[in-house]
């Protein structure tokens, strides 16, 4: 039987990606519900291809538009947040692609969850800002989180066939970004549009913009943290241009084992969807002869500040992380917007997380309560 897919977050980088891996394995696959927040247009394209069940859009004023777009259709049509959450842990799902930006994953991936329905997350905001709480129902219910992000499938192969050797450290690279290299100085004067350009990737505005300024592999060594039970003192970030080597593992023994392969989002997204088979597929491959070189170089904390403060928001814990997210999602928020310079972000997160409230043990309550306190706060320190 086909396996029947939930994409939240159709219509941006890693849904519209998802939906290739789908067109190359119709056999495997069949789509069953897909959610935008915004994109309504790329939505309707996506329902009248794929005829969904069932389609949300976020966003209540492009319910109307949606559901006319759609009237001739077999498909119900939904609208709000509520409703995204609702469809991720409905029965007829058998695993939920989670592909929402930011905070708003949140939600559907713990109804998911709850569903006793798995989840491959791309959202890594949802371990990040509760981590502890997220695994907790993952183990209750006994289902997998298949990590999508391509440092943490890189991780995952890694760990495979390893459950009784011990894990010393992990080893998250990052390609540094389009500033590798640059000063303080170089950085206060970056336009949007520099930031944008990353040199690999090919991403939305707002992973674009946490990779630019290293939050993005601070966020993703949280994730890690709670995905593969580690301490913060486990993981490391080295920088690696190429995007070649995507993540490493090393063992109590000392060896180390690293995934490889080219940057293509694709290929970590199809080893989730289709888990735990490796799919054929007709993507490009690697060749050594292309890349005769592979180097690593510390990441420089002292010009990328994101990534310390990401630290230690880990170390700190309780709803820490929470706090972080919030503030960085408004500051980048306000860098794209032209409200905020790039070095005023690290500001606008470290000044919030020391004025919200900390909480050690959160509930389920306390991280949205802390989110919007924490976007109250960071939003008080951008210039109007």
């Amino acid at each position: 039987m086909k396996k029947r897919l939930a994409i939240l977050g159709s219509t941006g980088s890693i849904g519209t990606q998802a939906l290739e891996v789908v067109d190359a394995h119709p056999e495997l696959f069949s789509v069953e519900v897909l959610t935008a927040n915004n994109n309504v247009d790329v939505l309707i394209r996506q329902a009248k291809k794929y005829q969904p069940n069932i389609v949300v859009i976020a966003n209540k004023e492009k319910y109307q538009y949606l559901k006319e777009a759609l009237s001739s259709e077999p498909i119900k049509v939904f609208a709000g947040d509520e409703s995204v959450a609702q469809v991720a842990a409905m029965s007829n799902i058998d695993m939920v692609l989670s592909a929402l930006v930011g905070f708003a994953g949140l939600l559907p991936t713990y109804r998911a969850l709850e569903a006793g329905i798995p989840v491959a997350l791309a959202n890594k905001e949802t371990l990040v800002v509760a981590g502890e709480l997220i695994m907790e129902m993952a183990k209750i219910k006994n289902i997998p989180l298949i990590p999508v992000d391509s440092e943490h499938s890189a991780i995952f192969q890694c760990l495979e066939g390893e459950k009784a050797n011990l894990v010393e450290k992990i080893f998250l690279t990052a390609s540094g970004g389009p500033f590798r290299g640059k000063s303080v100085d170089f950085l206060r004067k970056v336009t949007r549009c520099q930031a944008l350009n990353h040199p690999n990737w090919k991403m939305g505005n707002k992973i674009t913009i946490d990779s630019a300024s290293l939050m993005n592999k601070g966020l993703e060594a949280i994730e890690a943290r709670w995905l593969f039970n580690l301490q913060p003192s486990q993981i490391e970030v080295v920088v690696h241009p190429q995007s070649i080597v995507h993540s490493m593992v090393q063992f109590t023994d000392g060896s180390i084992k690293a995934q490889m392969g080219l940057p293509d989002m694709r290929l970590p997204i199809q080893y989730a969807l289709g888990y735990p088979l490796r799919l054929p597929n007709h993507f490009p491959r690697f060749s050594f002869m292309d890349y005769p070189s592979l180097t690593f170089e510390y990441a420089d904390v002292s010009v990328f500040r994101n990534l310390s403060i990401a630290f230690v928001a880990m170390e700190q814990g309780g709803n820490t992380p929470c706090i972080l997210n919030a503030a960085n999602e408004v500051a980048v928020d306000a860098f794209l917007n032209g409200k905020s310079g790039f070095v005023e972000m690290s500001f606008i997160i470290e000044q919030t997380i020391n004025k919200v409230a900390f909480i050690e043990k959160p509930a389920f309550s306390d991280y949205i309560d802390t989110d919007s306190e924490a976007r109250a706060v960071a939003a008080s320190f951008i210039r109007k």
